[in-house]
């Protein structure tokens, strides 16, 4: 063959070639459109599912602190019947002065004017002339 046959051959299969290259994209470029979209949607329902499944794990989660919270509630008001149960009756006021006295290093910055008595413990009810009130 000649060098010109050559050139005609190599020509006209690069031209089939591209021939064929174009009619695969005007095919293919649909197809890929339509799989793109389906593994777009596909990709946005697995993200809502998983936010759904994040939604109802924090719900659980706020559920189960709520039961926890109402737990502790119960235990201290049980706690609190308790205290009042031994202490009816059977406190003395010098306890009942010692607690006062405990409750104080609670206060934090909070300003409490303390006046010592006699015993150097705090007036807990002042009783005294009231000068309103008739004897």
């Amino acid at each position: 063959m000649a060098a010109g046959t050559r050139s005609v051959i190599w020509g006209t299969a690069v031209a089939w070639c591209i021939f064929i290259g174009v009619l695969a994209l005007f095919f293919g470029l649909p197809h890929y459109a339509v799989w793109q979209q389906e593994m777009s949607g596909r990709a946005e329902f697995a993200k809502a599912e998983q936010n759904r499944r994040i939604k109802i794990e924090e719900a659980r989660a706020n559920l189960e602190a709520e039961r926890l919270n109402a737990e502790a509630e119960v235990v201290r008001a049980r706690g609190a019947a308790e205290a009042i149960q031994i202490e009816n009756g059977s406190l003395t006021p010098a306890y009942i002065q010692y607690l006062w006295v405990r409750q104080q290093t609670n206060l934090n910055d909070k300003t409490v004017i303390y006046i010592p008595t006699e015993a150097n413990l705090p007036l807990l009810e002042a009783r005294g002339h009231r000068p309103w009130q008739k004897p």
